[in-house]
Order: C-alpha cells, then sequence, then structure tokens
C-alpha cells in the first residue's frame, strides 16, 4: 500500500479542526500528524515532522497563515502549503499565492470536495474553482491590459485557456482529445517557459499579461 499523504494541521480554533479531522477521517490516503494553533508553532512542528503538506488557516494569533506560509516555503520549498480560509477574497488568495502557497481551499467545500482538492495538491494536478478562476477574471478586466507577446505554442495557449477555466487535467484531455499525460507535459512546460510554480500563480500571470480570452 502507498504510503499516505502526511499533513500538519494549523487552526487556532479547535472545533475547526476536529471538523477537519472528520472530514478527512474516512481517507486512508492522508494522516494527520501534528497540528499547531498559530504560525509560531507550524513552523516549529514543521521543522520537527517534515510533513507532505500543510493544511494552514489565513486568521490566527501571534503569527498568521501567510507571513508562516511564507517562513516555512523560504526554509523548506517542497513541502506543499494549501491555505484555508472561510472567505474567497481576491486579496488573500493572491497573497498567498505569493508568498509560496500551492492552493486556496474554502472551509465550507463537503468531504468529497476537500478530498479531491487535497488528494489533487499533492500530487500538482490540483484544478483552481470555477469561482476562484471567475474572480481572478473579474480583478483584472477592472483595468485593461495591454497584450504582450507570449513565449507558448499555439497548443500551450489552448491548454493554459483551459487551465484559467478552472478545468483538471482530464477535463482538458477530453476537450482537445489528448491523453491526461499529455497535458501534464504541456503544463509542465508552460510553467517551466514561465518561471511559475503552480495554476494560480499561472492564471494571475496570463490575465496580467492579457494572454486570457
Amino acid at each position: 500500500m502507498k504510503e499516505p499523504i502526511r499533513l500538519l494541521l494549523v487552526d487556532d480554533h479547535q472545533h475547526a479542526r476536529e471538523g477537519i479531522q472528520e472530514l478527512l477521517e474516512d481517507y486512508e490516503e492522508f494522516k494527520i500528524i501534528g497540528e499547531a494553533t498559530n504560525g509560531s508553532e507550524a513552523i516549529e512542528l514543521t521543522a520537527e515532522l517534515q510533513p507532505d503538506l500543510i493544511l494552514m488557516d489565513i486568521r490566527m494569533p501571534v503569527l498568521d497563515g501567510l507571513e508562516a506560509t511564507k517562513i516555512i516555503k523560504f526554509k523548506y520549498p517542497t513541502i506543499k502549503i494549501v491555505i484555508m480560509t472561510v472567505s474567497d477574497d481576491i486579496t488573500d488568495l493572491f497573497e498567498a499565492v505569493k508568498r509560496g502557497a500551492q492552493g486556496y481551499l474554502l472551509k465550507n467545500l463537503n468531504s468529497n470536495e476537500w478530498y479531491s482538492y487535497l488528494r489533487a495538491f499533492a500530487v500538482d494536478e490540483a484544478p483552481m474553482s470555477q469561482n476562484m478562476a471567475f474572480r481572478i477574471l473579474e480583478e483584472f478586466t477592472q483595468s485593461k491590459k495591454q497584450i504582450e507577446q507570449t513565449p507558448l505554442s499555439e497548443r500551450e495557449k489552448e491548454v493554459l485557456q483551459l487551465v484559467a477555466q478552472g478545468k483538471s487535467n482530464r477535463d482538458i484531455a477530453e476537450t482537445i482529445f489528448i491523453s491526461e499525460h499529455t497535458v501534464k507535459s504541456h503544463l509542465k512546460n508552460i510553467l517551466n517557459k514561465l518561471h511559475l510554480d503552480n495554476r494560480v500563480q499561472l492564471t494571475s500571470y496570463a490575465y496580467s499579461k492579457g494572454w486570457i480570452e
């Protein structure tokens, strides 16, 4: 059996931590190996436990989730961090991504959605929610950007458009009639060309350059 994904859970509210534990207890693919109540504790436990993935609340005392994310990603760049919040404020989304977070997860999702997104984050395939994609589009269309030349091929541009719509690798493959493996390859090449780390960074960057229709 494959080793479970080791999670560090960071939230200052005990009820919230207990709720997340209940959401994930039916899924053997994940194992919560530690809990922290603020960003400072999260940094200490990350050094001690070396988790695969950190679920990080955004608003906490002592040290908030955004600053803790920045520090942890600087020290341990391979550890994935998903920010948890009750708000879909676009400002929080951009700040989380700028500080190195791989994703942004709303607390009010149901257990199946939590599982799907966390599993996707863990294997670098996390799509954005449709709402998140819309909020990014809304942010950038408020101020028109001059379209800049893109280094991407025509097929890569096609993949980029679908990523910006919040589509998963499987959805993209079915839409343009290629394999999921080929989608992954295109996405990896796109991120490498643009020196970006994940889909949210990619979408934000592409909107800022005027590449998204």
